[in-house]
């Protein structure tokens, strides 16, 4: 009866437009909510067949819930950075635990940014989601794999221990007076008198009697492979009116263990020369000083090394020298640099843009943890919303890839960022309002069908 399919198209239309009404609340909620998607109902037509000639049976509405998923929020700065946004396509992967993730634990995929560290170290945001990336490899690379989640991790950035950065090199910045007299030493022995035994600078400084007294010394503080600070001084004796005869050793001697015959913790040595105009000769005739000091590990036979008792790896340290001069002024240094660094302890994360997760230490040392993997997947839309502002797998979604951010389409990473919820709150009133009235004029077509089928049953009184 078309009163009956009439009365039944005002109950579809009171459904859809409740439906439509929920949805609207969703996104009014969620203003505020970081990288909250809006949801709309759109009304379908629903139509029956007309089964009696010369009467129309109404079919109704029928509401279908659609995701806007891949709309771009607005991308805002924020003062953490830990909080990070998408620009551009993409998700960030995420599990319900940090610990002991296996390839049987879900993964879900969110663009909600507003990541923190949580007792245990691990990046989690505020839906409770852990963020997953590719952890870093000894080598310094990352093990990425455009399919295989099971290569993700998620990300702690506590449980790295102390950082240490033994010295590899080291830049010396000094003024030799070129008004130095010679000493009887020189005189009386060859300008190689540095590799004679009992006659060295090394010799003086470890207190034997028939060392030679340098003109000018300077100290280097070295880092060692675990962290501890070893002093090399580095000493000069003129031989010439344009070279210098210069040694390296440690102090206490006892530090470096030597061949026979060489003075105690004598690491280098060789001659070093100067151009008329005060400037380092570089030629390797005249300048014979090694570039680079090398200690072999405390383990080792070879010549030097350092001493047994100190537990400590092979170190070679390459040597600057070039900003050394011979000036009529007295000897002086300017300054040593040293890209050492002792035990650091972590006081900060940061990202960059290609969603490298980093440790910063008090030494100043930066180490690599992970990157952070971007997934994603050809139909944006068809994803399946989830829990905590995230999305699920879908068959219509499609295939899901990882990718390095801002590689191959997947968005850049902004550190210090989050995206805004894409709900506009001027629509979203004015829907409120048209879906009230729509639901209202749904509930007269009930109440009107009602009205005719009264006078129908009152027909018969």
């Amino acid at each position: 009866m078309s009163i009956n399919s009439a009365m039944l198209a005002g109950v579809s239309g009171l459904v859809a437009n409740s439906s439509a009404l929920a949805a609207i609340s969703d996104n009014i909620a969620n203003v505020n909510t970081t990288a909250y998607k809006r949801n709309q109902v759109n009304f379908s037509q629903f139509v029956t067949a007309q089964a009696v000639a010369g009467q129309y049976s109404a079919g109704g509405v029928q509401g279908v819930t659609q995701h806007f998923v891949s709309q771009q929020g607005l991308i805002q700065a924020s003062t953490s950075n830990t909080d990070l946004a998408i620009s551009g396509d993409g998700f960030f992967v995420v599990t319900n635990k940090g610990a002991g993730v296996t390839a049987a634990d879900p993964r879900e995929f969110t663009r909600s940014g507003s990541f923190t560290v949580d007792a245990s170290g691990f990046l989690v945001n505020d839906s409770g989601l852990y963020l997953q990336g590719w952890p870093a490899q000894a080598n310094g690379t990352f093990s990425s794999d455009p399919s295989d989640l099971t290569k993700l991790a998620s990300i702690n950035v506590k449980n790295l221990g102390t950082a240490v950065k033994a010295t590899g090199s080291v830049g010396i910045s000094a003024n030799l007076d070129s008004t130095t007299v010679l000493s009887p030493a020189v005189t009386a022995v060859p300008p190689t008198y540095a590799l004679t035994g009992g006659a060295s600078m090394a010799d003086f400084a470890a207190g034997v009697v028939t060392g030679t007294k340098p003109d000018f010394t300077l100290d280097m503080n070295v880092t060692d492979s675990e962290g501890g600070s070893r002093k090399i001084e580095m000493a000069f004796l003129k031989t010439g009116a344009n070279t210098w005869q210069a040694e390296a050793y440690a102090v206490p001697a006892t530090d470096v263990t030597v061949g026979a015959g060489v003075a105690p913790g004598l690491v280098a040595s060789g001659q070093v020369s100067f151009n008329p105009d005060g400037t380092l000769d570089t030629n390797p005739a005249n300048t014979t000083f090694p570039a680079t000091l090398d200690l072999a590990a405390s383990s080792s036979a070879t010549t030097p090394s350092w001493a047994a008792g100190l537990g400590i790896g092979a170190q070679s340290i390459n040597l600057d020298i070039s900003k050394v001069t011979q000036q009529s002024t007295s000897s002086t240094v300017t300054s040593i640099s040293n890209d050492g660094a002792g035990v650091g302890n972590i006081v900060g994360v940061q990202v960059d843009d290609q969603g490298i997760v980093s440790a910063i230490y008090d030494n100043s040392q930066v180490r690599q943890i992970a990157q952070i993997a971007i997934a994603t997947f050809p139909n944006p839309d068809g994803l399946k919303p989830a829990a905590g502002n995230a999305y699920q797998t879908t068959i219509p979604a499609g295939q899901m890839v990882l990718k390095d951010p801002g590689a191959g389409g997947a968005g850049q990473i902004s550190p210090s960022s989050l995206e805004a919820s894409t709900v506009d709150l001027s629509s979203e009133f004015t829907g409120l309002i048209s879906t009230q009235k729509a639901y209202s004029a749904s509930s007269k077509i009930i109440t009107t069908a009602d009205t005719m089928l009264d006078e129908l049953i009152n027909i018969i009184r």
